[in-house]
């Protein structure tokens, strides 16, 4: 067996795992790395199967990595956001690319399930890993291991936004938002946000953003409308639609960087449901 090439051959896969158990693109490198170094030291001849060794390798890596992110994100000021993926003119990053297709709504949803619960659901839905691979990567049953999908499905179809919503809902929604929003026409802005809606923007200290969950058209509309009307105060900035996690999004640039990403998901009835506002530096594209 050639050990290097049987690893490359994963690689893309296992960092879509790690992104889509972890929401963050360092920790998910981080996370492979881990899983290349476990390879290495491995004993080859008892590994019938490359591919399941390696997921099932990266998956208890990716809980134990998210159980430690978790803690530190008891500290983090204001709310935490998944860190988004661009797709740029060029497409996106080339180990990114199965990751991409991972909804930011999803992996916003999915950090309400527990570890083994999140990754049992994405083993499943992501991958169509059969029952015996889950068990044998978590460590439990088979059953135990449907009652996990099972709950994830449950909890997530609570969440609030669709996660099948096509690119051309979103962008017409998008659309419609910031022409309202341009227009301060608060009540057009009202009549665009489900009456359970939520809007999150994830500053991380190091830029302005709420500092909690906005809930509700009327909190969201206000809070919105005030603060487009202080950035075209500013000035300084231009606004271009792009690609992120495979859903249509805005960037504002501010002196041709990326300052923030703006996207949402519908709820059933194509209202916004979820409103993500990404302006933590950290997170966002240099370019």
């Amino acid at each position: 067996m050639d050990v290097v090439a049987a690893f490359e051959a994963e690689r893309k896969s296992l960092t879509s795992l790690c992104y889509r158990m972890l929401g963050d693109k360092a920790g998910a490198e981080d996370a492979v790395q881990d899983t290349w170094l476990r390879w290495m030291s491995a004993n080859h001849a008892l590994v019938s199967s490359p591919a399941a060794w390696l997921r099932r390798t990266a998956t208890n890596i990716a809980i134990d990595s998210l159980r430690s992110a978790r803690k530190r994100r008891e500290s983090y000021v204001g709310p935490w956001l998944p860190e988004p993926l661009l797709q740029t003119e060029t497409g996106p990053e080339d180990d990114f690319v199965l990751a991409q297709e991972c909804e930011l709504a999803l992996l916003w949803a999915m950090e309400r399930l527990g570890e083994e619960e999140r990754a049992a659901f994405i083993l499943r839905e992501a991958f169509d890993a059969g029952y015996d691979e889950i068990s044998s990567s978590l460590g439990k049953s088979q059953a135990a291991c449907r009652q996990l999908v099972s709950r994830a499905h449950k909890r997530l179809q609570e969440s609030g936004p669709r996660f099948d919503a096509s690119q051309d809902d979103v962008r017409d929604l998008i659309s419609r938002f910031f022409a309202a929003a341009a227009a301060e026409d608060f009540q057009t802005s009202l009549k665009l946000f489900a009456p359970n809606s939520v809007a999150i923007s994830d500053g991380g200290r190091k830029a302005r953003a709420a500092r909690r969950v906005l809930v509700g058209p009327d909190e969201i509309v206000q809070v919105l409308i005030a603060v487009w009307r202080r950035t075209a105060i500013e000035g300084g900035w231009i606004i271009e639609p792009c690609i992120a996690n495979s859903a249509p999004a805005i960037i504002r640039r501010v002196e041709g960087f990326i300052d923030s990403i703006v996207t949402l998901a519908p709820d059933a009835e194509g209202r916004i449901a979820w409103l993500y506002v990404m302006r933590n530096p950290d997170k966002l594209p240099r370019g």
